[in-house]
């Protein structure tokens, strides 16, 4: 069984538009090239602009600091017809005429312009670093993706990309389904951000997580939906992961253990995950926790017309055997005080966590624990954290679950599973 994007309800990347929309284009191309900049960086360098086009380029500045960029459009295309133009008046009219169509939202026109420019030789070296970085964007946001690829590896091989430059390469490499080079640039593209103390782009790892997908790759999958739960903790990561780990998973207990952690991170989304919970509390003695399990899932609606009928009446067993262990948590209190292991009073506090009753179940297995002799340990110390948790007791919780790590013959799955919840708590 394999998994998709889909499953967890993101849409895979089509477009350019699913990273960088337009308007944001044109703002960080603007960064680059203010008007003011531009024209007085022209101004020093106007005794080098040929005298038989002064009169166009005058007029073409006034309109640019006018903002009426047809207009100065109209009278860079005047200069550009005059003969004897030597290459700094090209570059000057190709340059002011990119400017003025990125002003016009025409990026196509822009792109044209400023590859002309740079066609010239007439840049400085650090204009034309500049210029090669701008082209990138653009072409990249014309859709030009393999054009865009060479601009920005030659932005890249400067040294001056920037984690924003090196995530545009990750999706230019995507949408020409190149998941090796997609990866490649995504990773480049996240170190940097951590370099520079900023939070990766989640989009990043979306475009690892469909090619993985595509590939039918379910461990590869899996080592990008953890990195996206550390980022962002999102229900429909956890979800497509604890499916992914569940399909392979053939013990009762440990399917359980994946169970409570998908409930406890809200992201049980389908009936039938209810109710298989639901039947393996109750196989374990937890009738009380079933019942809640069961009615979480019948309040919430998630439940299917045709599973209802099933439900209720699974329902109504767990009730009785629930109201059975609570008329005996007196009785079951006490035997286990008397009981010289731990066994019992780590039994007696998973009942009282399935009702509710958190402290009480702290204090319980807490006493357990100090006894000995526990048979399941790996339970004593989820259910510990987990009652902690609903204290808000994150710190004591994290402590609680870093001690799964040290209980004999854990599955290696679910410690990995509750040490990513671990790292979550309290976000």
């Amino acid at each position: 069984m394999t998994h998709s994007i889909r499953d967890i309800g993101c849409r895979p990347v089509k477009s350019w538009a699913g990273c960088l929309s337009v308007a944001a284009m044109l703002a960080l191309v603007c960064l680059w090239l203010s008007p003011q900049a531009a024209l007085s960086a022209e101004k020093k360098e106007s005794q080098q602009i040929s005298r038989v086009i002064a009169k166009e380029m005058t007029a073409a500045q006034k309109a640019l600091q006018a903002s009426q960029w047809a207009e100065a459009i109209k009278n860079l295309e005047a200069a550009e017809t005059k003969s004897g133009l030597n290459a700094f008046d090209k570059k000057t009219i190709y340059d002011f005429k990119g400017f003025a169509y990125v002003k016009l939202n025409n990026l196509k026109a822009a792109e044209q312009a400023y590859e002309a420019a740079l066609a010239t030789g007439a840049y400085s070296p650090e204009d034309s670093a500049k210029t090669t970085r701008m082209l990138f964007r653009l072409s990249a946001g014309n859709q030009q993706y393999a054009k865009a690829a060479e601009y920005g590896k030659q932005v890249a091989d400067s040294g001056a990309a920037t984690a924003d430059d090196l995530g545009i390469l990750s999706q230019i490499y995507y949408l020409q389904k190149d998941c090796k080079n997609s990866g490649v640039w995504a990773d480049k593209a996240i170190a940097a951000a951590r370099k520079a103390g900023e939070t990766p782009k989640e989009n990043l790892y979306q475009f690892k997580l469909q090619c993985a997908s595509d590939a039918g790759d379910s461990p590869g999958m899996a080592a990008v939906l953890v990195d996206l739960i550390r980022l962002t903790n999102k229900t429909n990561y956890w979800n497509t992961l604890l499916r992914i780990e569940r399909q392979d998973e053939r013990d009762d207990r440990n399917t359980l253990m994946i169970y409570r952690i998908m409930y406890n991170t809200n992201s049980m989304n389908a009936d039938t995950d209810y109710i298989e919970m639901a039947q393996l509390l109750a196989d374990a003695a937890l009738p009380g926790e079933a019942q809640a399990v069961l009615e979480k899932a019948m309040s919430s609606g998630v439940v299917k017309d045709e599973h209802k009928e099933r439900t209720t009446r699974l329902l109504n067993s767990l009730k009785v055997r629930s109201d059975s262990d609570r008329k005996g948590l007196a009785s079951f209190d006490a035997e286990a005080a008397k009981n010289s292991g731990g066994e019992l009073s780590v039994k007696l506090g998973e009942v009282y966590y399935g009702f509710g009753d958190y402290q009480k179940a702290v204090d319980s297995i807490t006493v357990g624990l100090q006894k000995g002799q526990i048979k399941h340990l790996d339970e004593a110390y989820v259910y510990l954290g987990l009652a902690q948790v609903q204290l808000k007791s994150f710190a004591e919780a994290k402590r609680t679950f870093v001690n799964l790590k040290i209980v004999p013959n854990i599955s290696p799955r679910v410690l990995k599973l509750w040490s990513l919840y671990a790292e979550t708590v309290g976000r």
